[in-house]
């Protein structure tokens, strides 16, 4: 047997909890010495101790956790709660992770205001071009809405033109529309350029991209989690020149080696006097 203080030590937890349980009726002393009043525990007890702690960070209440013990869950039971807990966590931090990604984004957006010179902005004529796409919805036009969505499509779109022996002939075109569903919705196009004589197929669309007759561009470099900062440059570039925006911007990839850091995209908006 062991005193309270090590089976404490144990089943690493504190002396007031393993109280505390004892009080709710969770988690008994094997034995309690009538004269001096301590408790002992044994081994074996570990693994209800186990078993009351793993429910407790499921997020059972204590009162709940002794009702689902005293109906004697089953080890396979208790690992698939544990799993799906551990998922919804998994989830949770990933949502908290894109959060942070979000909120350092537009931080280095506020730091960098006026910095980055408008002579940067160059104004020109974007040819139409055939390109293979898949496309997609995204809940809005913010980074972190549009980055989970057009990854996937890019990779899916890469196998599939694999599978059917066509192979790009320029860099990545990402464009974009309103939704028809709207309410901010945006329909995200992954697309890349392919010979004229290549035609679409049930695993991807073949489609004209049409010219701009005239487009505002800007070189970003870096991840596309950080253009909002190069895309408000553009916006003050149109605004001051007396021109107004008549679309999305486009972005066309000029370099994705190496790591998102160092990626380099020219954002192409089509703009008209205003």
């Amino acid at each position: 047997m062991f005193t309270i203080g090590d089976f404490a030590k144990h089943g690493r937890v504190s002396v007031r909890m393993l109280r505390h349980y004892d009080a709710l009726g969770l988690l008994r002393p094997a034995h309690v010495d009538p004269s001096s009043g301590y408790r002992f525990y044994e081994a074996a007890q570990l693994a209800r101790l186990n078993r009351v702690i793993a429910l407790k960070d499921l997020g059972f209440t204590l009162q709940q956790v002794r009702s689902i013990l005293d109906e004697r869950v089953s080890v396979e039971e208790l690992r698939g709660m544990l799993r799906l807990r551990q998922a919804e966590l998994a989830a949770s931090m990933a949502a908290a992770a894109a959060r942070l990604t979000s909120v350092e984004a537009r931080l280095r957006t506020i730091e960098s205001e006026g910095r980055m010179p408008h002579d940067d902005v160059v104004l020109k004529r974007v040819p139409p071009v055939r390109v293979a796409e898949l496309t997609g919805t995204a809940a809005s036009y913010a980074p972190g809405d549009i980055g989970p969505v057009i990854q996937p499509l890019y990779d899916e779109l890469h196998q599939r033109l694999e599978l059917a022996g066509v192979v790009p002939t320029g860099p990545a075109i990402s464009y974009y529309e309103d939704a028809p569903r709207g309410e901010g919705a945006v329909l995200v196009h992954a697309s890349v350029p392919v010979a004229a004589d290549v035609r679409g197929g049930a695993d991807f669309s073949v489609v004209e991209l049409p010219g701009i007759e005239q487009a505002a561009t800007v070189v970003h470099r870096g991840s596309m989690d950080d253009v909002v900062g190069t895309a408000q440059t553009l916006a003050h570039w149109i605004d001051a020149h007396g021109y107004r925006s008549t679309g999305y911007a486009r972005e066309l990839t000029l370099d994705c080696a190496g790591g998102p850091e160092e990626w380099v995209t020219e954002l192409q908006e089509p703009v008209a006097r205003a």
